[in-house]
């Protein structure tokens, strides 16, 4: 395993990490959940990730049980949690990023993880309806009470971030330090244009959601639909349609002949190209079976593949790599 910094924290972060969206407490039975958090914790991974939302609750329920079956040294592992969507019925102040959903849904995580701190906290999505600034003094808070380590952003803009950077400098406190955006071959804008600045200036770390574009990058859907996968859940429908865009299929075909000539799979090629990015942190693999967990670990070595040449050709096949500006 490689280890990295999360952006300009002193913490170490494995280059590759877990997480349970759609897979605990509702697509996995709790027995397999067990065994894919073994084998990631014993290949060297130590970031698991997880948020309120995910089945309502359920995922960190079965998270906390494992870890606390597990009894691993508390320092040789980091879990995460995300506020926002909520976990109870979606009434008044059960969402969002007010002081109050913040602090109970912070105390709701602790107790579903079985843990006495959450090494990173998310803000899942940024909150129109809330002052920025009661945001950041509310992570600062659980940061000083020893709830949270640190604190971070989940799709957030760029103008969002710096402002919540500017309103932690005004008032003293601290400061998000780190964001986890979507990135892959087919969502680039954000991560190799957008978070440019941040990244140079802020020194922001990154946990990549969906590397493998939910499965689409891994080539099972290049000749039918599988009926066993996370896009057939019920509620997914939005995530289907943002990745099952017109051509991306055939390209995907054209990245097989690729990863085919390098002798790896098409998952540990999609993989090892997210992971050459300089401002990727860790992407965090999501896995229902533990033959797929071990080919994904495998994208660590690949990376060393990716020559000018290699780049250029994916390049080609892309055909989104994001203009910079020239000012």
């Amino acid at each position: 395993m490689q280890y990295r910094k999360l952006g300009k924290t002193g913490i170490q972060i494995s280059a590759l990490s877990f997480g349970s969206w759609l897979t605990f407490g509702k697509q996995i039975e709790n027995g397999i959940a067990e065994k894919l958090m073994h084998k990631a914790y014993d290949s060297g991974i130590n970031f698991f990730d997880n948020a309120e939302i995910y089945s309502r609750g359920q995922s960190e329920l079965v998270m906390g049980e494992i870890l606390k079956k597990a009894n691993w040294v508390r320092s040789s592992y980091m879990v995460s949690s995300k506020v926002f969507f909520g976990y109870e019925d979606s009434k008044p102040n059960q969402t969002g990023l007010s002081r109050k959903h913040i602090m109970e849904g912070c105390h709701a995580a602790l107790r579903r993880l079985q843990v006495d701190y959450i090494d990173l906290y998310f803000c899942h999505r940024p909150d129109k309806a809330t002052p920025i600034a009661e945001t950041v003094w509310a992570m600062n808070t659980l940061i000083q009470q020893g709830k949270i380590l640190y604190w971070g952003t989940s799709e957030w803009s760029a103008q969002e971030i710096l402002q919540a950077h500017l309103e932690a400098a005004r008032h003293h406190l601290i400061g998000p330090v780190m964001e986890q955006p979507q990135y892959n071959m087919f969502e680039r804008e954000k991560m190799e244009k957008d978070l440019l600045h941040i990244f140079n200036y802020e020194g922001l770390g990154t946990t990549i959601w969906s590397p493998l574009g939910s499965g689409l990058l891994t080539g099972k859907y290049n000749t039918a639909e599988p009926t066993d996968t996370r896009l057939q859940i019920e509620g997914m429908e939005w995530l289907k349609e943002r990745m099952f865009q017109p051509g991306r299929i055939e390209k995907v075909k054209q990245l097989v002949t690729i990863a085919e000539e390098l002798s790896i799979s098409l998952p540990v090629l999609a993989l090892a190209w997210v992971l050459k990015n300089e401002h990727v942190s860790t992407a965090i693999l999501g896995a229902s079976k533990v033959s797929q967990l071990e080919e994904n670990l495998k994208a660590l070595d690949a990376i060393a593949l990716f020559t000018p040449e290699v780049n250029e050709r994916i390049d080609m096949i892309l055909g989104n790599k994001p203009v910079q500006a020239l000012y």
